[in-house]
Formats: C-alpha cells, structure tokens, sequence
C-alpha cells in the first residue's frame, strides 16, 4: 500500500516534518514496515512553510539580518535554482522578541509601536544574492505593524523625517514620514517576481486593518492601535506621492485596500504597492512548489492533518487544500490532529473519511502537546490496524461473491 502523509505543523509540538517521521513510524509498526510511505510536509503559507520548501527539494540557506527589535538573528531562507521561499517569522516573528520586549510573556505595548519587519527585507536581499529573482513570501506570526516600511529600508530605501533625518524603527515613527528616498532602492528588483502567500484578506487601514485586527496579538493597546492606523495612513500618503500620481486613483491607495494588505502587520501592503506582488492563497503556493498532484500519482491513501482540526480548517487551511488535492486524483483523505471540534458530518463533508486525534488516547490537551511524538506514533500503529481489518474484510467479501 502506498500512503502519501501530507501534514502541517502541530502547532507548540511538532513541525510537519517530525510530524511525518513520527506518524510514518508509527504505521510501519502497525504493518510491518511493508507500507510505500511519502513524507510531504506542507503548510498554508505561514509558519512551516519553509520546512514545505526544504521537503520538496529547495536547499537552506542562512542570513544574519536584523530581528524584529534590531538585535541580529540568523534568518533561514530556502532556494531551488532561481526560486526562493521566506518565511517572514524568520527574521520578524513574534517569537523572535527578546525578554525585555515581554510582559508577562506577552509583547509589550513598546513592541507594538516599534517592531520592525527590516529584516524580513534585508532576507530578500540575501535571496537576490543567490541569484533568485522568483521570491514567494510567507507572512505570518509577524511582530511588526509598520505597513513593510522595514522592508524597503532593508531593500535600500531610507524614511525620512521633515528635518531629513532617518526614522526610527517601528510603525508608530511612520508618524513623522516626510519623505521616502528611494534612490538607493535595490536595482534588482526590477527583474524579481513576489508571490505573497497569504490567506489574510484584510486591508491595511481601518476597523478591518493591520492595526485594528492584528494590532493587540502584538502588544497593541487600544490608544496604540489609533496611532498605528493613524501613522500606516500617513505612510500611504507619502508612498503615493513619492511612487505615482497622489489621491485615491493612485497605486498606492489602491494597494491599501487591496484583500492581504494587512497582512502581517501591513507588510502585504508594502509588497503589492511597490514590489508588485501577486497574492495568492497560501496553501495553493505551497502545494504547487511541493509537486503535491503530481506526487499523488499511485497512492492508496492520503494522510494530512494538523494540531486543532477546527471549523477554522474548514476555511482554506492545509487540510482542506490537501483534501481537495487528493479528491481531484480519487484517493481516499484521512486526517490526525491534536484534537478536533468538528463532527462526524462537518468531517466528512470536508472530504475525510476519518478523522484520528490524539485525544483519543490522552484526553489532557497538556499532556497531548507535550506527549505529541510518541502518541502520534500510537495513533499511527491503529491507522495501520484498520487499515489492515477493512483490507481483510473486503478480500473476504470478493472471495464471498467470486463462491457465490
């Protein structure tokens, strides 16, 4: 039997490709190490997208550059001839805060007003160093609300303030832009091509914006929130004067409401108004770089899933993009999860004939989280087990009807 896993991290336990070596180990165990297994970990665009990319063949690669605060980190980026994949909570991931940016281990309102997504630029820049000049862009798990102003300082741009002097950093500063000198701007960019992989339809300003919206997950307190969405708006109208014709026709203001603006802390804004970025949904990008349909080809089994299976997965997320893979070949989808809200029916109108959670062994969602590898190995001993009773059971129905 051929089995193709193809999971997504199990969020705060696993990444999707311990994920698969785990599950994978488990299923041999249960049948003998005779299974045909596929290992393709995927992702929806976000966090564990770069994992995707070295699973199907893209090689990593590491760059110091700039973290959300300003302290160096070492960002990995991924590469596959002239393609590359950045994962954005690399180099300006809210995980990347430093202690003093916490309270309560939570970001801090500071934080919030002064994150920066400067790194995330100075990654796109090591990727035109290794001669790419396709960039596909996974936000997510960002620290910033700064519109991607970071990201043009990265690529060469400089924010300047009446008096002409450098801004600092963070989306609170935006505030004070004057002017944007774009004259040491990254000549490359010209001949580079953006995918943003992203799912998040918001616009950068507004009730439904980067600040408003994603704002408080980031620190943000109501009166930062205001002066965010009050400085991102003061950054849009500088951009238009500076990129194209001012007011609400220009590419700058349309940007800003483009679907995915607000991603990652406006970000999305700065790659669709100046780096002409195509949005496109995460898990289509990062199932179409694995060669996910393609390697489906022969497969008895689809085994997909991540760590909460939710009525949030139903919208897009990468078991529902997995799911419509296989459906389009024919080939039966199962999902495993941490634990999973939905019911039997909500399931199998998803597409999935059953749906495993490890909270079928531990019902401590503590414990699951911490305990994921060896009870995803559990789990996939008893996939195998009933894998093997309906193989059976079907030989012994055709035996019946070949008697009869």
């Amino acid at each position: 039997m051929r089995i193709v896993i193809a999971p997504d991290k199990f969020k705060g336990s696993l990444s999707a490709p311990e994920v698969c070596a785990h599950l994978e180990k488990g299923l041999q165990r249960g049948a003998g190490n005779n299974l045909d297994v596929v290992r393709i970990p995927v992702a929806d665009g976000g966090e564990g997208t770069l994992d995707a990319a070295v699973g199907s063949g893209f090689t990593r690669r590491s760059a110091v550059v700039a973290g959300p605060t300003g302290e160096p980190v070492t960002a990995e980026f991924a590469v596959r001839g002239n393609e590359a994949v950045i994962e954005m909570a690399a180099a300006s991931g809210l995980a990347l805060l430093p202690a003093r940016a916490l309270v309560d281990g939570r970001p801090g309102s500071t934080a919030a007003r002064t994150a920066t997504s400067l790194g995330t630029g100075q990654l796109i820049r090591a990727a035109l160093d290794a001669g790419c000049n396709r960039i596909i862009l996974g936000v997510g798990g960002s620290a910033n609300t700064d519109g991607g102003a970071g990201v043009l300082q990265g690529l060469g741009a400089r924010l300047l303030d009446a008096a002409g002097n450098d801004l600092p950093a963070g989306g609170a500063a935006l505030a004070r832009l004057d002017r944007i000198d774009f004259s040491g701007f990254e000549p490359r960019l010209k001949d580079t091509r953006f995918v943003l992989a992203s799912d998040v339809d918001n616009p950068l300003l507004g009730a439904q914006g980067a600040a408003a919206i994603f704002g408080p997950q980031k620190g943000a307190t109501q009166q930062d929130v205001g002066m965010l969405d009050a400085a991102l708006a003061r950054f849009v109208e500088v951009l238009a004067r500076e990129i194209g014709s001012e007011g609400p026709s220009s590419r700058a203001f349309k940007a800003a409401e483009a679907p995915g603006a607000g991603a990652a802390g406006g970000v999305g804004y700065a790659a669709i108004a100046v780096l002409a970025a195509t949005r496109r949904p995460g898990i289509d990008v990062v199932l179409e770089f694995t060669g996910l349909a393609d390697r489906l080809a022969g497969a008895d089994l689809v085994i997909t899933g991540e760590g909460s299976l939710d009525e949030q997965s139903l919208l897009g997320k990468t078991p529902m993009g997995v799911a419509r893979a296989a459906a389009a070949q024919g080939v039966p989808v199962i999902a495993v999860c941490g634990r999973t809200t939905l019911a039997e029916g909500q399931a199998a109108a998803a597409g999935f004939e059953d749906v495993y959670a490890l909270t079928e062994f531990e019902s401590n969602v503590d414990r699951c989280i911490a305990e994921a590898a060896p009870l995803l190995e559990q789990l996939g001993t008893q996939i195998s087990g009933r894998l093997a009773a309906t193989t059976l059971s079907r030989s012994a129905t055709t035996k019946e009807d070949l008697h009869v």
